[in-house]
């Protein structure tokens, strides 16, 4: 019997899932690869279904930064949403305030804000 069963996503993606005794004995192999460069990822399950996936440290901490990154988006989506649908204009923050407030540095962006007319390159 192979260790390796084919799984098609949804999106059309083919991935390769190892049975998991077999991802438990190619883990320092996948430790060589990672310090390689070769970030590529280790899908592993039982019956053929991903149950898990092995990553480079390096590619966790990015997607971890990225998750952070959406979060703080999602919360000020959130706070700008109950704000205008319940303050008058005098009770309108400034921008300064509300950078400071969510902590960005509006003295850090390298281009200029966006107006929806220019488009980015």
């Amino acid at each position: 019997m192979s260790s390796e069963t084919p799984y098609d996503r949804e999106n059309g993606e083919r991935l390769l899932i190892i049975d998991t005794p077999t991802a438990a004995l190619n883990l320092p192999r996948m430790l060589h690869r990672f310090k390689a460069g070769q970030a590529e990822p280790l899908f592993f399950g039982d019956e053929g279904k991903p149950e898990g996936v092995v990553i480079s440290f390096e590619e966790w901490e990015r997607l971890d930064a990225l998750a952070e990154e959406s979060a703080q988006a999602d919360r000020t989506r959130q706070v700008a949403r109950q704000r205008l649908a319940s303050a008058s204009p005098n009770q309108y923050v400034p921008v300064d305030d509300l950078a400071q407030e969510f902590g960005w540095d509006l003295d850090d962006d390298d281009e200029p804000p966006n107006d929806g007319t220019t488009p980015r390159p």
